[in-house]
């Protein structure tokens, strides 16, 4: 009997011991990540932002949304536009003044994906000035550089937090015909070389490797067949999630199995649009991809996956438009008739696109109720 209690007393020591160590280096570690859409400036922006001393404003059109980013430990979105000190533009040509950065930083983002589109629409200047300014900022960027030098040193983009180490790929399909100013580098959708970063993010010993990519069709609410298979090849190669933009519309969420381990792999076909002057039907609005990361010994996986549906107002009856990003699913619109309708038109188009196509558990998040009036 006493040989028993001993050896009970011996092992109760023992998985104390073991409880106080795994206090100071935690045995579950989280990671928060919240993807946004495209964030874009058009004319009619610019021009809502200009105030009459001549400066230009944006941070009212995030204060909806600020709390639900800066929940995280990483908010990662596109920028659509390079930034400049002047020659401030809307389409086709996209340029924004510097608030327009700082706005995106006080809402909460601190990783800027630039692989565009849109990145060389004002050629060298403007985009060496734009990574200039995302440094100084002291905001994490990928996907164009200032030299080849540069994207070796800098990318794969790893990120971390409480031991988690985040790898971050960037690519866009091309520069709408913009030349690519030597000696700049920006990441193109070539197999050849995002198979090597591929293996370059690896080596840095990440536990999760997140792929954004420019890529798709404009308007078109299913992901092409090339975007299907170019998503599996990715996974193939070792990538664990997919986000995608470009196409300025909600596109389905799937969860795979992988064909080998256990793991589970989250491709966002398109986020939408978080911010524009769009009017199509679907382009005003677009959903921010929560995804949480939890780390048990060497073992990465999501634990937890969701989407906060975003929605921009349409005009008002003078025609102005403020542009505020507004929680969709929670905003109460009163006395405007033609918004209320827009607004469920977004919803419902948007929730029966994620009924049919939708594979995998995947929540819709909600944010705090706003109530907009004329």
């Amino acid at each position: 009997m006493k040989t028993r209690v001993i050896i009970a007393l011996l092992l109760f020591c023992t998985i104390s011991q073991t409880v106080s160590a795994q206090d100071s280096i935690p045995f579950f570690r989280k990671a928060k990540l919240i993807f946004a859409g495209d964030i874009m400036q058009h004319s009619g922006q610019l021009a809502e932002a200009r105030r009459e001393d001549g400066t230009y404003s944006y941070s009212h059109w995030y204060r909806y949304i600020t709390k639900e980013i800066k929940k995280n430990h990483f908010a990662i979105a596109n920028l659509e536009t390079p930034i400049y000190k002047n020659s401030f533009s809307g389409y086709p040509s996209f340029c924004a003044p510097e608030s327009f950065l700082y706005a995106i930083r006080d809402a909460g983002f601190n990783v800027i994906l630039f692989a565009n589109n849109h990145c060389f629409d004002k050629g060298k200047k403007a985009a060496m000035h734009t990574l200039n300014l995302l440094d100084s900022l002291n905001i994490a960027h990928c996907g164009v550089y200032r030299n080849a030098e540069e994207r070796e040193q800098r990318y794969p983009l790893l990120i971390e937090h409480n031991g988690i180490r985040i790898a971050i790929l960037n690519y866009t399909y091309g520069t709408n015909g913009n030349s690519i100013p030597e000696p700049m580098v920006v990441n193109l959708i070539d197999k050849a070389i995002i198979e090597k970063d591929i293996l370059d993010a690896k080596s840095m010993h990440a536990d999760a490797i997140i792929a954004c990519m420019h890529w798709g069709d404009e308007y078109v609410r299913i992901p092409s067949k090339r975007v299907e298979e170019l998503s599996h090849w990715l996974i193939e190669q070792g990538v664990d999630h997919i986000i995608g933009n470009h196409p300025h519309i909600i596109q389905p969420i799937e969860v795979r199995e992988d064909s080998e381990t256990p793991d589970m792999h989250t491709v966002v076909y398109s986020t939408g649009n978080l911010v524009s002057n769009m009017s199509l039907r679907g382009t005003d609005g677009g959903m921010m991809i929560r995804m949480e990361l939890r780390k048990i010994m060497n073992y990465t996986r999501v634990i937890s996956l969701g989407y906060l549906l975003t929605w921009i107002a349409p005009k008002k009856s003078n025609g102005e438009r403020d542009y505020t990003i507004l929680p969709a699913a929670t905003t109460i619109i009163q006395g405007n008739q033609h918004a209320q309708k827009k607004l469920h038109e977004f919803l419902n188009d948007t929730r029966e696109l994620f009924r049919k196509y939708n594979k995998g558990d995947i929540r819709e998040l909600t944010g705090d109720t706003v109530r907009i009036t004329p």
